[in-house]
């Protein structure tokens, strides 16, 4: 083996063996480091969440309206207590990720 293949071969295994961890470590650390929410996120997400009321206050107006066109008519979507147990449920998922 000549000087050339043997510098080569150095490189090679100084790269998988240093620089591919490396590599893969700090963007771990960066990824991790960026994880938690911006005031800008914050404001946006309590922006979505004053829409997804509206909505909903929307949504039980027309269902309003369609149960008294319409005795017969059922609602389709989740009722308070559903929505309570699944909001119960996302939390504890949450904490459990945690």
């Amino acid at each position: 083996m000549d000087g050339s293949e043997a510098i080569m071969v150095s490189l090679v295994v100084g790269m998988l063996f240093i620089g591919l961890p490396w590599l893969v470590l700090h963007y771990v650390t960066k990824w991790k480091t960026s994880a938690t929410l911006t005031n800008d996120d914050e404001r946006t997400l309590g922006e979505m969440h004053a829409l997804a009321r509206r909505l909903e206050d929307r949504m039980d107006t027309v269902e309003r309206l369609l149960a008294s066109d319409n005795p017969n008519w059922e609602p389709r979507r989740l009722t308070q207590e559903d929505e309570d147990d699944y909001i119960a449920k996302q939390f504890a998922a949450l904490e459990r990720s945690r």
